[in-house]
């Protein structure tokens, strides 16, 4: 195998409703602070990471469409498609493409465009990254499902709906620092207990919101990187895996089985074990996602994912900070850009923002309700 792989580039779009730009506007803005802030011009390939610009804004064919307009050229340039796992589909796709060999630098961006449409219309779309013949075609929401597994692990765990919204708290009080951040506030307890129930036993503030957004990074082998900087942030770890589509088929539904397999997999390649995590980016997009991530990754026994973060250890200054610029909750879920916005926020952190001193990290994608996760540990090469 090559070089080890290293991350030279980052550029991340503000999240939020932007009735003003196009879906190709905001994947070039990232794209053109991604090379600025690697000091490279041009690359070889282009992954891009998406869900459904097909129904959202009726445009398909990402690739060359937004290699055309970055003026990247006649390079290779291809769609992936995950659901909400995406961005990080497309992030390993371009890992691959620098660890064979093939290329000397890839560029990743992910990008949704979800505001163009009636919020209806969104709900509907969304539910796509479910079984649509026996889970949304019965009229079962994605908010519905997560409900419904949330439900199910209150009563096979006894644990209180008040405990798993701590979880957005935590990423809302990193999300003042974030200035791609949609929500940049705090939020109480109180506040995300009391919002309004959209699907019992989740509130508003349990669910991340709709929002448009783009995010780039630029990928190359470790060698290269060290022409840049004496510290690169190198991928030392990727898994990624599948389990079933519909939530009524698996043995466990409080079990993310592809988290489990994935995380394995990245620790493995990485030599690292979860007590060797200094800072995570878990994928909330609802509350009780957080908690199984956690349980399944082997940062928490399980029933108890919700015990650290009560405790005050997933806050900066404890033993495991989550979510550092908002999570999906406060910086925004434009879904198919979600994994790619992870990826460089964990480079930020690991370079050095000023809030923690951490060495490794780790990135957590989830496409659907679980059916593909991909897991991604990051790690200064000092």
């Amino acid at each position: 195998m090559g070089d080890n792989v290293a991350v030279i580039g980052v550029g991340l779009s503000k999240v939020g409703e932007h009735w003003e730009k196009s879906l190709r506007s905001l994947a070039i803005e990232s794209i053109w602070m991604a090379f600025e802030d690697s000091g490279i011009d041009k690359v070889d390939a282009l992954y891009v990471g998406n869900m459904s610009s097909g129904s959202f804004v009726e445009q398909e064919h990402l690739g060359a469409l937004i290699a055309d307009f970055a003026g990247l050229g006649p390079i290779p340039a291809v769609k992936i498609e995950a659901a909400c796992g995406s961005g990080g589909a497309a992030f390993i796709e371009g890992y691959m493409g620098i660890k064979s060999g093939m290329y000397d630098y890839v560029l990743v961006t992910g990008v949704e465009k979800m505001t163009d449409v009636l919020p209806s219309k969104t709900t509907s779309i969304l539910a796509n990254a479910s079984d649509r013949d026996y889970e949304a075609f019965h009229g079962v929401s994605f908010v519905a499902l997560n409900a419904l597994v949330m439900k199910r692990y209150m009563h096979e765990f006894n644990v209180k709906r008040e405990e798993l919204s701590i979880f957005p708290v935590i990423s809302h009080k990193n999300a003042p620092f974030s200035k791609h951040a949609m929500y940049r506030k705090e939020i109480s307890l109180e506040a995300v207990i009391n919002s309004p129930i959209i699907a019992d036993p989740l509130t508003l503030m349990d669910c991340a919101p709709i929002c448009d957004g783009a995010a780039s990074v630029i990928l190359c082998s470790e060698k290269k990187a060290r022409e840049f900087t004496d510290i690169p942030i190198l991928v030392s770890g990727i898994g990624i895996a599948t389990d079933t589509l519909g939530v009524h088929d698996r043995k466990h539904i409080t079990t993310l089985s592809a988290a489990v397999e994935a995380s394995k997999k990245a620790y493995k390649m990485a030599e690292v074990t979860p007590k060797d995590i200094d800072i995570a980016e878990i994928h909330d997009a609802f509350s009780i996602m957080s908690a199984l991530s956690l349980e399944d990754m082997g940062f928490a026994k399980k029933g108890q994912g919700t015990k650290m973060a009560l405790e005050g250890q997933h806050y900066i200054g404890g033993e495991l900070p989550i979510n550092l610029y908002g999570g999906l909750k406060a910086r925004g879920h434009p879904v198919g850009a979600t994994g790619v916005y992870q990826i460089g926020e964990l480079v930020y952190s690991l370079r050095g923002d000023g809030r923690v001193d951490a060495e490794v990290g780790l990135a957590e994608n989830i496409g659907g309700s679980g059916a593909t996760v991909s897991v991604c540990v990051l790690e200064r090469g000092d």
